[in-house]
């Protein structure tokens, strides 16, 4: 039985751990060959060395242009085109109303909308006409959340970029979808600047308002992310998926 994404070439952003390593070897599995950036190269090595096979990592940071401009020379160099796009790179601080920065502020727009966008932009010229892009997402942007106004905007404007992209690519029939994880178990828990009893608490809060009961894993945002990658998806553009064990549906 042939892949469903057998020989596609696809990058992921922030694939070095996470949804994102998560993501990449459901894609390898699937039969693609992958690129995967991450900001720190010891963690960008470690997750070649893990995913094992058809993979290239290349060190960046989705904020700086001349980063996406390296990775997408190096896609060009080796491979020659693109079909499929993970903007997944992103990052999650929480700060309250009062307290927020511009400093803050600048970040987390600078890598989850900027980044964002110009992964995709810088992406296009490379791009098979009939290619899929998906967009990292998060419920965040559909739910009221302590202390998340800035997290929760840039979600928004990526829920945004989902559908006037759809539109944008439509002439070249470049597919564009946005999911909306839930909750899930990645390291990003551990960059919160919380001591390990917090982060615990922070996880039992979260999960009461699960309906499943429990956090996902990044494997099962992976095997969404390899559908709407695939043609398996093919009738599908311009939505948001949620993959959130309920939610945001309640």
């Amino acid at each position: 039985m042939i892949n469903k994404l057998e020989g596609k070439i696809a990058v992921i952003t922030g694939g070095n751990s996470g949804i994102g390593l998560a993501t990449a070897k459901r894609f390898v599995s699937d039969g693609a060959y992958v690129f995967i950036t991450g900001r720190r190269q010891n963690e960008l090595d470690a997750a070649v060395s893990e995913i094992g096979k058809n993979v290239t990592g290349i060190q960046g940071n989705v904020s700086n242009l001349a980063d996406l401009d390296r990775l997408y020379t190096t896609v060009k160099d080796q491979k020659g085109h693109l079909d499929i796009l993970f903007a997944n790179a992103g990052i999650g601080e929480f700060v309250p109303l009062g307290e927020i920065s511009e400093a803050h502020f600048d970040k987390i727009f600078g890598i989850n909308v900027k980044g964002v966008l110009f992964s995709v932009q810088k992406a296009l010229p490379l791009f098979q006409d009939g290619g899929s892009i998906i967009l990292n997402a998060s419920v965040n942007a559909s739910k009221g959340i302590e202390a998340s106004s800035v997290y929760s905007a840039t979600k928004a404007a990526v829920r945004s970029f989902a559908r006037t992209w759809t539109v944008d690519l439509k002439h070249r029939k470049i597919r564009v979808n946005a999911i909306s994880p839930g909750p899930i178990d990645t390291p990003i828990f551990n960059g919160l600047n919380q001591s390990k009893e917090e982060i615990e608490q922070l996880k039992k809060s979260l999960i009461t308002s699960v309906p499943m009961g429990r956090m996902g894993s990044p494997d099962e945002i992976a095997k969404v992310v390899s559908f709407l990658a695939s043609d398996e998806s093919s009738f599908v553009t311009g939505i948001e998926l949620f993959v959130d064990g309920g939610m945001a549906q309640i």
